[in-house]
């Protein structure tokens, strides 16, 4: 006995698109919004980093939030920290300079590569931009921010 229910995956006569709708708004809400595939697929292969991005962890103790970032063969220098309102971004540049030279043929190449790579963490705060500390070792950043003390607010009795 066949069914002739619309939704009926073995149901030949009225074939669904449904699926294939559901499928594409999956597909869509999944997937990063496209600056123009060239570049994006310019940056997939110009970042040392899996989809350009970098493991962070995020922690607190009874004084401070804690972001950790892993940055493995990152030198200090390529690491910026910027801080706007209750986010906090880090970025990584990355330079590659390649130079190859052949003296016989007086044959000399330089080809040069950029990108960046960034994630952001907003906070539940405002963040006070001079009390946030860094600190770099190992390939591993830790940024410190200070938790905010709260009010104690007293209420009357009428």
């Amino acid at each position: 006995m066949t069914s002739k229910l619309p939704f009926d995956p073995n149901n030949e006569e009225h074939p669904t698109h449904f699926g294939d709708i559901m499928k594409q708004m999956n597909q869509f809400f999944q997937e990063k919004p496209m600056r123009g595939i060239l570049q994006t697929i310019d940056d997939f292969f110009k970042s040392p980093f899996p989809v350009n991005s970098f493991p962070i962890d995020v922690s607190e103790n009874e004084k401070d939030h804690i972001v950790t970032a892993k940055l493995p063969g990152v030198t200090i220098e390529q690491i910026q920290i910027n801080v706007l309102g209750n986010a906090m971004s880090i970025v990584v540049n990355n330079q590659e300079v390649i130079t190859e030279a052949d003296e016989n043929n007086q044959l000399y190449r330089k080809r040069q590569s950029l990108s960046q790579t960034s994630r952001t963490i907003s906070l539940p705060f405002q963040i006070n931009e001079k009390a946030v500390k860094a600190s770099y070792k190992d390939g591993l950043l830790e940024i410190r921010v200070p938790k905010q003390a709260g009010k104690k607010i007293i209420i009357d009795q009428e």
